[in-house]
This record gives C-alpha cells, sequence and structure tokens, in this order.
C-alpha cells in the first residue's frame, strides 16, 4: 500500500485531510504533521480524520506516542487516534481540558515541553487571545515552525459569496499568509503576546507549516517577521 504521508523534512512528514466546515459555513482543509522522535516514537501534530491508509502510513514510521492538538478548536478526530493508539499519550493545550471534558488527557502543554521530546521539539504558548490560545512548535531537526490557526492563507476563490468578502476583510486571503485580522483584535494582553512572539522569532527557522496555507519552504524566519510586524 502506498503510503498517504509526504515527507516534508528529516523526520518530519505531513498527511491532508478532509475538508471540514466551521461556524458560519465556513469550510477549512485540514493538515496533520508527524513528526518522529528520536527512539522511534511519533509526534502526530493537530492529528486530522483518522482512515485506514493513513493509519497504516503512520504505523509504518514507528509508534504513535504523542497525539497533540495545537489549540482548543482542532480537536474533533482525538477521540478516533485515542482508540486506534491506545499507548499514545494525549497533551491538552489550554481550554481544551474544559471544552471536551470526554476526552483523557495525560498532560498540559505549557512553555516547556515534555523530556521526552524537548530535545527535538520546542514550544511556546501564546496566551491572552479570547479565540483560542495555541501552541506553536519548532521542529529542529527540519528547521520547521509549526503554525495551527494564527497564521493561514487561502487562495482566491476558495470561498464564495459573502464569505469571500469577510475572508477579505480578515486577512484570510492574500498575496502571503497573515495572522487573521480576528486573531489580531482578540489579543487582550499584546505585551504578553509579543514576549511570546520574540521566543518564537529566535527560532532559526527555514520553514513555516500552518493548518490552513500552503507551507512556507525558505527563509521562513524573515516570514514570521512580517507576519507579526504589526505586533512587535
Amino acid at each position: 500500500m502506498a503510503s498517504i504521508l509526504t515527507q516534508f523534512g528529516p523526520e518530519i512528514w505531513l498527511a491532508e485531510g478532509p475538508t471540514i466546515t466551521a461556524t458560519a459555513g465556513f469550510h477549512y482543509p485540514t493538515r496533520q504533521a508527524v513528526i518522529r522522535l528520536f527512539g522511534n516514537q511519533l509526534f502526530i501534530w493537530s492529528p486530522i480524520a483518522l482512515t485506514a491508509e493513513l493509519h497504516a502510513s503512520v504505523s509504518a514510521l514507528g509508534e504513535v506516542g504523542y497525539l497533540i492538538p495545537p489549540n482548543s478548536l482542532h480537536h474533533l478526530s482525538l477521540g478516533d487516534w485515542q482508540r486506534a493508539f491506545p499507548q499514545a499519550k494525549t497533551y491538552a493545550p489550554p481550554g481544551l481540558r474544559e471544552k471536551r471534558p470526554d476526552i483523557l488527557f495525560d498532560g498540559d502543554l505549557a512553555d516547556i515541553g515534555q523530556p521526552v521530546w524537548n530535545t527535538d521539539v520546542k514550544q511556546v504558548v501564546i496566551g491572552g487571545n479570547l479565540i483560542t490560545t495555541e501552541v506553536v512548535f519548532f521542529h529542529l531537526a527540519s528547521r520547521t515552525a509549526l503554525f495551527c490557526d494564527l497564521i493561514q492563507q487561502f487562495k482566491p476563490g476558495w470561498f464564495s459569496g459573502w464569505r469571500a468578502v469577510v475572508a477579505g476583510l480578515d486577512l484570510m486571503i492574500g498575496a502571503e499568509a497573515s495572522v487573521p485580522r480576528k486573531f489580531r483584535i482578540a489579543f487582550t494582553d499584546k505585551r504578553a503576546a509579543r514576549a511570546s512572539i520574540q521566543k518564537i522569532l529566535a527560532w532559526p527557522a527555514e520553514n513555516v507549516l500552518m493548518a490552513h496555507g500552503d507551507p512556507i519552504t525558505r527563509d521562513g524566519q524573515a516570514f514570521l517577521r512580517r507576519a507579526f510586524r504589526w505586533l512587535v
């Protein structure tokens, strides 16, 4: 069986999932990343809908060790992954425990990562946002920063009608991926957010992944500085 995973860099693979419909009928593509840690344990970032093909492709890489929803919006498939990989530990971003009391979590995501992945993957919590608190990760081997919803880019024509107008005003559609306007407005503590972003800008990022938008595959650090110029 051919793998449906695409290798993005050293020890990191991507899988594209189905389109989902969110509030007010806006539809979004889905994407997950699989990072193979030292010792062959797999770090599953933003788990998407689990199919038999995806199950087989992921299992061929190693043992699923950690299920990581990056914010409180990306959780719909967690239960399926937990049932398929009962040995995996699931870590909650801020706000998700309260939103999903039916999910058993093994720990919480904070600025300091777990020792089992901290030598391979770094993380920063960007708090103070009314929409969601996002945890941003950095995979050292591939020099890849992983954003979930905080940076987005949709191609012209993805939305239609009034949704296209709203998406344009929200900066979701543009020549380059950016932070949507609603997230910018929703920061209640820009000073704290600025401090978090400064930590991220210190990462030697060459690539930037996002759940909704084409990956950035060169000059990632410069791209991030442009994306957060409005804040820093």
